[in-house]
């Protein structure tokens, strides 16, 4: 018998994720972490995420507050924090994610004092607004249904003059199947309605083998 190619490996472990998810909607997340299912799991910063912060130009804010909603591990969250300055929080609502976050950032490769990382379910946060927030993949994690709801609780967590940076992956054939659910760039302004300036909506130069062709770089800024 012939060995699965990597491929047909991810797309297996996809699968199984989706399982874990449909079988218990409420723990399905955390049933994956603690299965060892993390498909999604890239293992490092996005390269997209790197180039909008170094190459843009964009006057990204460098104090106040950001959020990472859906922030697995944290990588996305610790570079964040470490290259921008803001205090930034990556929300799980896995406790194993948030655990295996934190020992990450504990790591001496990762060691940060400005992130913290919380069980938060983003849909009910309130109270705190932010300068910044990052989405990768979390909007296309969560039913497609609920995706209004996404856009009323970016619009209310994200302060005028502040920055909600989007990077939209996976860009692929429309199907009924997810997570990830399909998506589309003009999915996010759909739900998110007016009250946004789009300043940045570019494909990513550099990024990971497997998201080429796949994913598109939005950044919106919240207007006053």
């Amino acid at each position: 018998m012939s060995a699965s190619s990597p491929n047909e490996s991810r797309i297996e472990e996809f699968n199984k994720m989706r399982k874990h998810i449909a079988d218990d909607p409420n723990n399905g997340w955390e049933n994956a972490w603690q299965a060892g299912v993390t498909p999604w799991d890239a293992g490092q910063v996005q390269l997209a995420l790197k180039e909008l912060v170094e190459t843009s130009g964009l006057d990204l804010p460098r104090s106040g507050r950001a959020l990472v909603p859906g922030c697995g591990r944290g990588y996305d969250a610790i570079y964040i924090a470490s290259t921008l300055g803001l205090e930034t929080t990556g929300a799980d609502i896995s406790p194993l994610a948030v655990a295996k976050a934190q020992a990450y950032k504990d790591s001496a490769a990762a060691s940060v004092d400005n992130v913290k990382f919380e069980v938060i379910d983003f849909f009910a946060a309130e109270g705190a607004t932010y300068d910044l927030i990052y989405d990768y993949t979390f909007f296309v994690a969560i039913p497609p249904s609920m995706r209004p709801a996404w856009g009323k609780q970016m619009s209310k967590l994200v302060k005028p003059g502040g920055f909600l940076i989007t990077l939209v992956y996976p860009i692929v054939p429309q199907t009924d199947i997810g997570p990830p659910f399909f998506v589309r760039p003009e999915h996010y302004d759909e739900v998110l309605g007016e009250g946004w300036a789009k300043v940045w909506d570019q494909v990513p130069e550099k990024t990971l083998e497997t998201h080429v062709g796949k994913e598109r770089m939005v950044v919106r800024k919240k207007l006053a």
